[in-house]
Parts: structure tokens; sequence; C-alpha cells
């Protein structure tokens, strides 16, 4: 119990500083255009570093994620709804999966 009180007072203590410490840092507003778009595109650089590997390997083979998140990119990419997009790209797994099962490429 004391274990598990310690790691989540030091959870929450890590996640206040991530937070607060920018508050206390920049007081100012930054004039840098560079930091600023920099700043702005941190999150989806690290949504997208912790998301990718994960897609590569969510399937019984490699070749079918990869088709899975070319479908799901070209869906994004021509303005497909969220829903649509899933459904394509899960779509193209089954298929490739289907195809490679028949042929023997597991």
């Amino acid at each position: 119990m004391k274990y598990y009180l310690g790691v989540l007072l030091t959870t929450a203590i890590v996640t206040y500083l991530i937070r607060a410490l920018p508050l206390t840092i920049f007081r100012k507003e930054i004039k840098s255009r560079f930091l600023r778009d920099f700043f702005h595109y941190i999150p989806y650089a690290v949504l997208g570093a912790m998301t990718f590997p994960a897609i590569l390997y969510s399937t019984r083979s490699i070749i079918s994620a990869a088709a899975g998140f070319i479908v799901a990119c070209l869906a994004a990419y021509f303005k497909r709804g969220l829903l649509q997009t899933a459904l394509l790209a899960a779509a193209a797994v089954y298929i490739t999966e289907l195809i490679l099962t028949m042929t023997g490429g597991m």
C-alpha cells in the first residue's frame, strides 16, 4: 500500500511540475516564431512517436498493419471522417490478412 501511494504521489508531482514550470519560466509572451511553432507541434510529435510503433505491431503481420496505416493516411488526406477512416483502415487490415492467410504469407 505504501509503495502504491508513493508511486501515485510521485506521478502527481511530476505531472504537476511539467505543467507548472512553463507557466513560471515563460512569464512574457514568446516572440520567436520558431519557438512558438516548436512548442505548438510538440504534442503532435509525441503522439506520433507513441502511436506509430503500436500501429505496426497491432496485427499478426507488419504488412497488414502497414496496409491499414496507409489506407488511414489516405482517407485522412482526402478529409474523410474519423469513423470512415477507422472503418476503411480496419477493412484494409482484414482484407490484407485474409490474402496473407490464403497465400501462406504469414
